[in-house]
């Protein structure tokens, strides 16, 4: 019987039982992907991260993987957050920046001041598409026009106010049939830059309650629409989560606080 340690995170947030919470896994070497993948199903949460050590020769400290209950995603910030506490704090790591190698490239999570965590993620392009039928179908009176994310495989749609985002009410059964693409919701926030809600069912999550990753889109979107490059965000699901970011060229800066839940050991066989 081999015995793993695991954590569990509360990301976005610095209240205990908001933002999103996240497994987080730090391994000697990778376990067979469909043992991960079960190990996701069976945490039931949008996503467990998994954290293998990297040699000291390589640029990376750690190779990072995602998992949601349903398939390996290709990037997931809160998750990123969320292991950066755990390497912060409970892996012993003494420098204020830690290095990951992913799917996505290069990411960086640097510890700044009042426990907040910047992570340094990838500029996203994005196309503009005709919003697919099966989201004019899932969500009434979403616009004609949508944008296109192929490197993380998500549509966004533009709605006209915060309390539209905030009562939109998709039919999940609908969106499951995008596969594992998500749907990213957006418009200017009150006493905010922006707002955002985000749905993935296909994926395995209905709404997850605050996505980092999808910022790697929506900043771009809303600096360029704002003509500012420093935004403060809030993703207004029911536990809600408050991000700082700031566009910086090809990468974006993406920032948020974490409150620490839970940790414990994985026995397997």
């Amino acid at each position: 019987m081999n015995t793993t340690p695991i954590y569990q995170v509360d990301a976005f947030t610095n209240t205990l039982f908001g933002g999103n919470p996240a497994a987080v896994m730090p391994l000697d070497q990778w376990l067979p992907d469909e043992r991960m993948q079960a190990i996701a199903l069976e945490n039931n949460l949008s996503e467990t991260a998994f954290l293998v050590p990297l040699p000291e020769s390589d640029p990376a400290d750690f190779h990072i993987r995602w998992f949601t209950p349903a398939v390996e995603v290709p990037l997931c910030g809160h998750a990123t957050l969320a292991s950066a506490w755990v390497v912060f704090n409970r892996l012993s790591w003494s420098a204020d920046t830690v290095h990951f190698h992913s799917r996505s490239g290069p990411l960086a999570v640097t510890r700044r001041a009042e426990g907040w965590l910047e992570l340094d993620f990838p500029n996203l392009p994005f196309e503009h598409r005709p919003t697919p039928a099966l989201i004019l179908e899932a969500l009434p009176g979403a616009p004609a026009e949508s944008f296109y994310v192929p490197n993380d495989t998500n549509y966004m749609v533009v709605l006209g106010s915060e309390d539209e985002v905030r009562s939109a009410n998709p039919d999940n059964r609908k969106l499951a049939e995008l596969g594992n693409q998500g749907l990213i919701v957006t418009a200017p926030g009150t006493d905010c830059d922006f707002v955002s809600r985000y749905f993935a069912p296909g994926a395995g999550i209905d709404e997850d309650p605050v996505t980092g990753s999808i910022h790697s889109v929506l900043v771009p979107y809303w600096a360029e629409k704002l003509g500012k490059t420093e935004l403060r965000a809030r993703q207004v699901s029911a536990r809600g989560g408050e991000l700082r970011c700031e566009l910086r060229g090809e990468r974006v800066a993406i920032s948020g606080q974490a409150a620490f839940y839970m940790e414990g050991s994985v026995h397997l066989p």
